[in-house]
């Protein structure tokens, strides 16, 4: 007998996870590794909001269960929030509070899923959204885009991709790993491709607040209000607020929806943690402040790599108009000598990478799409400028 199920079994390692603890591991044993790869801002938590985490500590309700879909002041809270950051109208009943960002992808497809049922994926994609429709027993179909359309998908490709079996679209802007934006005609085009068609969108929004120049966030959930029914809204406090520590997420969907992942998460992880919460009751309470400084730096980092990376020979880098990644391709470095190693594929590039110049990135082969790498800006204005110095240094002697 197999000692693992096959089901966890063919569950994969997060790749962006497992280059960022390489990465530290060679940091610690003192080597000077510079890391492009966790998608996590490099600012603290604002104060007010861990101001609140202490004052909650000394609160005797919250040294109990508490209700396992979430405080009722949080859900409360999370749908004023909503109303307000994207017009988009849920009654606090429609809230359900995760463990984080990723458990709410989870929690989504594990309610929603039969086995057989297809999902439709743009890739590039989120490492996690392929595990998670996996363990639910759906069938990831992928939408293949490339640099040369900003990593945006068509109707038209959606309808080529489309089969008697699809039950949802997984719709995420902006992007992560790409950075890409979708215009508020496109994403109104979408959804309203989705109504006529009866699917489910699972929309992912945590990266809302982080968009620059003239792109702006559209959610899909307020395009068509016709989608009411069949959409669920996947959020959290990780990006916006810089809580990735604190594992605070959210589902916004219809109230059956809700109801049943609510269900299954009595019965896996109960509450989430109540200082935690609390935490997040004061995020999103808060104003947009201490967010819109995390941006305005975020901005300057993303326009200085995105110049940079392609002043590099063989690398093209489109412009990301959303959260804090390029994507750039590396296909014309595949296969060059570089210090002696021909690199037959960008995971091979990367670990050369590594290696040689003591930068750590996240091949394209983790989202789905060989030939790219993922940066994320998310780091001091520093280490950005010597880590693509390095990069610019080993790929100019390819040969």
């Amino acid at each position: 007998m197999n000692r693992i199920s096959a089901r966890v079994a063919a569950i994969s390692a997060s790749a962006t996870l497992a280059v960022d603890a390489r990465a530290k591991a060679m940091k610690a044993a003192g080597r000077p590794v510079i890391g492009f790869g966790a998608g996590e801002p490099d600012f603290p938590t604002p104060g007010y909001i861990v101001e609140a985490a202490v004052a909650a500590c000394a609160e005797a309700r919250f040294h109990k269960y508490t209700p396992p879909g979430g405080l009722p002041e949080l859900k409360q809270a999370i749908a004023a929030k909503t109303l307000r950051d994207s017009g988009f109208e849920a009654d606090p009943g429609q809230v359900l509070v995760t463990n984080g960002g990723k458990h709410a992808v989870y929690a989504a497809f594990a309610t929603l899923l039969d086995p057989g049922d297809e999902v439709l994926v743009v890739a590039p994609y989120w490492t996690t959204y392929p595990e998670a429709i996996k363990l639910a027993g759906g069938v990831q179909v992928d939408v293949l885009t490339d640099e040369t359309s900003g990593y945006l998908a068509s109707v038209e490709q959606l309808e080529a991709a489309r089969t008697e079996r699809t039950k949802a679209l997984l719709f995420v802007s902006p992007s992560n790993p790409t950075g890409a934006v979708y215009p508020p005609e496109q994403v109104e085009a979408i959804g309203r491709w989705a109504v006529e068609h009866d699917l489910w969108v699972v929309t992912d929004e945590i990266y809302e607040h982080l968009v620059y120049g003239a792109a702006k966030f559209t959610s899909i959930a307020t395009a068509v209000p016709e989608l009411a029914d069949k959409v669920v809204v996947l959020n959290g406090v990780a990006k916006t607020y810089a809580m990735t520590g604190w594992r605070v997420g959210w589902l916004i969907g219809p109230a059956d929806v809700v109801k049943a992942a609510t269900n299954l998460q009595s019965h896996s992880t109960s509450n989430v943690s109540n200082v935690a919460q609390a935490a997040a009751l004061a995020a999103v309470s808060g104003d947009l402040s201490a967010v819109a400084e995390m941006r305005t730096a975020f901005d300057r980092r993303r326009q200085a790599m995105v110049r940079t990376l392609n002043e590099i020979p063989g690398v093209v880098c489109p412009e990301p108009l959303g959260a804090f990644y390029a994507y750039p391709s590396v296909k014309e470095l595949i296969g060059k000598e570089i210090r002696g190693k021909r690199p037959a594929s960008s995971v091979e590039l990367a670990e050369l990478v590594l290696e040689e110049a003591e930068v750590a990135v996240v091949p394209g082969e983790a989202f789905g799409t060989p030939g790219y790498f993922r940066l994320s800006y998310a780091l001091g204005d520093d280490d950005l400028a010597e880590g693509i110095a390095r990069l610019g240094k080993l790929f100019g002697e390819a040969r």
